[in-house]
């Protein structure tokens, strides 16, 4: 596994647990407003984490922390990334695991062996859009969509989430991914906070009651709907 950090503690980062996160690098995408662009774009030259400190520490906090998080970069990438959650489900945390949700293969494995517990996809903008807010000039959203497909047919817990960008995100955009991921049980639309790490120095965060009416979008077409990191 390519760890490149760790967070030792962390009551937000999985709903519900006590949690510490890890930290892996690479990712295929070059979100701008992505705050880990240390781990996007020059994750080799940081130290790596070997598997087995992780490890040694989920075994020392077992009994105080209570899950893993594993986020990145995308975790996916990682072809080892089963073999090291089975290690950490054995010493008994519950796994979530963030991703962009272009490994379908991955997931659909990871939740039918019964290894991550629960999943957080980022759905970037509505499909139509998607290419430039990920760095590219073109984007086959396909893989996406049969990730998209899995979650919904409810075999595993998850949550779609969006990072709302000013610069990205207006109210059309919003109706489409609200169309695209009809019925899912949870959506949350996260506020967006630059700062030095941001791959772009250029954007900006949607307002909050721009970000009220964006959820209100979105409600007919998903169970639970909210903001994140606003008010």
């Amino acid at each position: 596994m390519n760890i490149y950090g760790l967070e030792k503690l962390s009551l937000v980062d999985y709903d519900g647990f006590i949690a510490a996160t890890v930290f892996t690098g690479s990712c295929n995408f070059k979100c701008g407003f992505c705050h880990n662009s240390a781990l996007v774009l020059d994750y080799k030259s940081l130290p790596p984490i070997p598997e087995s400190d992780i490890l040694a520490y989920l075994k020392k906090r077992k009994g105080i922390l209570e899950g893993l998080c594993i986020t990145g970069g995308e975790p996916t990438l990682n072809p080892d990334l089963p073999e090291f959650i089975k290690k950490v489900k054995d010493v008994g945390y519950s796994v979530k695991v963030d991703t962009n949700g272009t490994n379908p293969e991955m997931v659909k494995l990871l939740a039918t062996e019964g290894l991550a517990d629960y999943f957080a996809i980022d759905i970037k903008n509505d499909r139509e859009n998607y290419s430039e807010i990920i760095g590219f000039k073109t984007f086959d959203t396909s893989k996406i969509e049969k990730t998209v497909e899995f979650l919904l047919s409810g075999k595993i817990g998850y949550e779609f989430r969006t990072t709302l960008i000013a610069e990205y995100h207006k109210a059309e955009n919003i109706r489409r991914i609200g169309e695209w991921i009809k019925g899912a049980d949870k959506y949350f639309m996260q506020k967006f906070k630059s700062g030095d790490n941001c791959i772009a120095q250029n954007l900006s965060p949607v307002a909050e009651d721009k970000a009220k009416e964006f959820a209100e979008i979105v409600r007919p077409f998903v169970k639970s709907v909210n903001l994140r990191g606003y008010g």
